[in-house]
């Protein structure tokens, strides 16, 4: 691993003793101890994760939440500031470039976070995509990626709003308590200005934490010292991947690709009803109104395992194979493929007890409560299609 990046927090995970793993070109910590720690801490305290591998581009000028309409498939114009909305960034065929969030930091300020393997992608398509609107709007709107020195810092868990009100200065603890999902502040912790946005990626309450590489180890420090008392555990990629799992949330590179458009992937963040064309408009249009992922094609569905083995990434959705009739000829024509979908993700679910899996089916098998198998190397395992998240906290 001696060719991957390290983010600013590297010293702290090895003093941890943390295993790694290579994601994304980043050496990253996939675990501290156990994963299966790891996750039930999220689950009923908080886990501390480091992201700054993830990306962090800031678009700015008066025009900026027009420009983002025009590159993004949400409104982001309509956002207010201190607001963050999910969307995507698409090809003009509507494939899925990257999946992301968007933070209106002021009225002529943004941020985007796209997926760590993603960045250089995003950056340069935003980039490509601002010349192109400043050319024909006569606008002077500017984009920055400013993810080399930016560090970014997750509080995830039931617990993760008293640790956080335990760390910014006292007359700040109601932004913390009052800040909403999807919502940002800047706070004073240490007497070091971050932005704090209420978002994460594991299905619980949490916080994100933005901040300059040089703050980073300092804050990381910090958060460990106060969370101590809620059990607040250092967490791995490991867990975080079976968390989003439970949760239902997709990765990129698994459930998302340039392959897929939003309808499969039954996202509903696609604004059509904004004025800007954005790039891959008319495609997803085209792909609505031939019902593609609700009528048409396959949709990305959760797949309850009925039995105790876990299907993963790749393995083929089967149809369960009926007994034969006892009046089947043999040399009869051949049956047609049971082959419906492929998985995306799967794996034991710690916190439900059972193997879960999302998975794109063809439309005719993803009502609830449809029977398929999952072929695991050529042994079937049963599973159910259930509505997803697979887990809801509360």
């Amino acid at each position: 691993m001696t060719d991957l990046r390290e983010t600013a927090l590297a010293g702290e995970h090895e003093e941890l003793g943390a295993s790694f793993t290579d994601f994304g070109g980043w050496k990253m910590p996939l675990k501290y101890t156990s994963e299966l720690e790891e996750h039930h801490a999220v689950r009923t305290t908080a886990g501390l994760f480091d992201l700054s591998h993830m990306g962090e581009i800031r678009v700015v000028g008066p025009d900026a939440g027009t420009f983002l309409n025009t590159a993004l498939v949400g409104n982001l114009a309509a956002i207010r500031v201190g607001k963050a909305k999910y969307s995507l960034i698409c090809r003009e065929d509507g494939g899925i470039l990257d999946d992301l969030i968007a933070y209106r930091i002021t009225e002529q300020e943004y941020m985007v976070v796209p997926n760590a393997a993603n960045r250089e992608v995003v950056a340069a398509a935003l980039e490509e995509r601002v010349q192109a609107f400043n050319a024909a709007q006569g606008s002077e709107t500017e984009v920055w990626d400013e993810s080399e020195g930016i560090s970014l810092i997750a509080v995830q868990g039931p617990k993760s709003q008293d640790i956080i009100s335990s760390v910014v200065r006292l007359d700040e603890t109601y932004i913390v308590e009052e800040l909403g999902y999807y919502a940002s502040a800047t706070v004073t912790i240490g007497g070091q200005e971050v932005l704090l946005a209420r978002t994460g990626y594991t299905g619980e309450d949490g916080f994100e934490l933005f901040m300059p590489n040089d703050k980073a180890g300092a804050l990381w420090r910090s958060l460990r010292e106060a969370g101590a008392d809620f059990g607040l555990t250092p967490c791995g990629l490991a867990c975080r991947d079976s968390l989003r799992l439970e949760a239902g949330m997709p990765l990129y590179g698994n459930e998302l690709s340039t392959e897929r458009v939003s309808f499969e992937a039954g996202l509903p963040v696609v604004s059509f009803s904004k004025g800007e064309d954005f790039v891959g408009r008319a495609a997803l249009e085209a792909a609505k109104a031939e019902g593609r992922g609700r009528t048409s094609g396959q949709r990305l569905v959760g797949l309850k395992g009925l039995g105790r083995r876990a299907g993963r990434s790749g393995y083929s959705v089967v149809l369960p194979e009926e007994t034969p009739d006892a009046d089947h000829a043999a040399g009869e024509a051949e049956q047609p493929s049971r082959l419906v979908g492929v998985v995306t993700s799967g794996q034991p679910s710690p916190t439900l007890g059972h193997p879960i899996a999302m998975a794109y089916v063809d439309v005719a098998h993803t009502a609830p409560g449809t029977r398929l198998d999952i072929d695991l190397r050529g042994r079937p395992q049963p599973f159910e299609v259930v509505e997803l998240p697979f887990y809801s906290r509360g």
